[in-house]
C-alpha cells in the first residue's frame, strides 16, 4: 500500500477486480452446475433456490480463500534474485562417474594404505 502513488491503477494483487471475477466466475459455474443436476432431469422443474444458494456459497467461499491468500503474500527478499544459483552447468564432470573426483595415487599424502581415498588415518 506504500508503494502505491495517488491516482495510479492498483496492481492485481491489490486491486478487488481480480478477486471478484474470480469469484463471480465460480459462483456463475456453480449455478448453472446446481440447476442442471439438482433439477433430475428435463422433465422436472429447474431448482432455482438450490442454484442461487450454491451460487452464493462458491462466491463467498472463493472470495474468502482469494482474500487470504493475497493477505498471506510476502514477496522474495533481494538477495535471492541474485547470485549464480546452484548447478546452472550442464557440463559433464572432468573424471570419474557420479561427478566424483579420480581416485588419488595409494603414494599421495593423505591416502589410506589400501588405497581408498580418504584421510589416511586407519
Amino acid at each position: 500500500m506504500a508503494q502505491q502513488k495517488p491516482g495510479e491503477p492498483r496492481s492485481l494483487r491489490t486491486s478487488v477486480k481480480g478477486p471478484l471475477l474470480f469469484s463471480a466466475f465460480w459462483a456463475v459455474l456453480a449455478f448453472f452446475a446446481v440447476l442442471i443436476f439438482a433439477s433430475g432431469g428435463s422433465a422436472k422443474t429447474p431448482r432455482f433456490d438450490l442454484a442461487f444458494t450454491g451460487a452464493g456459497i462458491a462466491f463467498i467461499v472463493t472470495l474468502v480463500l482469494a482474500a487470504m491468500l493475497s493477505m498471506s503474500h510476502k514477496g522474495n527478499d533481494e538477495h535471492l534474485g541474485k547470485g549464480s544459483g546452484v548447478n546452472l552447468s550442464s557440463r559433464k564432470p572432468a573424471s570419474g562417474s557420479g561427478g566424483y573426483p579420480a581416485r588419488p595415487d595409494s603414494d599421495a599424502p593423505g591416502a589410506s594404505p589400501d588405497g581408498a581415498p580418504g584421510d589416511g588415518l586407519r
